[in-house]
């Protein structure tokens, strides 16, 4: 392969998370993992993530039900948050989570939560926010089920994201993930008729009757 064929494959991903050898991209630096720095160079049309190093596209155009709860969900942070000193944020909004060190070179987590909220200013740049958000939700979509259950629990975890809400917005239930010594104790499944308390969020309550009375 040519010298700037090589280049701009590994400039443009195109596909959700493949092993690198697999997806015909170069193995390069940390086995072919890329990092925010890498990131930051790649002009997409589609958003993608990066977790843990390894490239995942963002599901198709979010659905109606999708969209309502997200709009609901972030006009009754915003309404709360006012004056305070936390901030709430909708995606498109990158989430940076460095383990190592707050180097681009160093972070190979990027993800953009659908909504978080952020209580320390200091975390926040122009490009979004380095380090933990104190809360995460993420609004089920098909096709990305996998990777809310699974790999962003895990580095929403491992990064220190006091709360992680999992919403399923066709099902019309909400599951809230507390951290508690390092680990993520989940709460019951709420739903209608529930009213759900955040603790990362002190004071902040949903009540879930209005969020999902016109799902379809």
């Amino acid at each position: 392969m040519e010298e700037e064929e090589l280049k701009n494959i590994v400039e443009e991903p195109l596909a959700e998370y493949l092993p690198t050898r697999q997806a015909g991209l170069p193995t390069g630096q940390a086995g072919g993992r890329y990092t925010y720095a890498d990131y930051l160079t790649w002009q997409m049309d589609e958003m993608v993530e990066l977790i843990k190093g390894k490239i995942f596209k963002q599901a198709a155009a979010p659905r109606v039900n999708h969209q309502r709860v997200a709009r609901k969900i972030i006009t009754a942070f915003s309404n709360f948050l006012k004056g305070k000193k936390c901030e709430a944020f909708i995606a498109p909004f990158d989430v940076r989570l460095p383990i190592i060190s707050k180097r681009n070179e160093d972070i190979d987590t990027v993800v953009q939560p659908d909504i978080c909220v952020i209580c320390d200013p200091s975390k926040i740049d122009e490009l979004g926010c380095v380090g933990a958000p104190d809360l995460v939700v993420e609004i089920l979509s098909p096709g990305n089920n996998k990777k809310e259950l699974q790999n962003k629990y895990e580095v929403y975890e491992e990064s220190g994201v006091k709360e992680y809400w999992i919403i399923h917005p066709n099902e019309c239930t909400v599951i809230i993930n507390t951290l508690i010594n390092g680990k993520y104790q989940a709460s019951r499944i709420f739903t209608h008729g529930d009213k759900v308390a955040s603790q990362a969020v002190e004071g902040f309550v949903l009540d879930l009757e209005e969020v999902f009375d016109d799902m379809i």
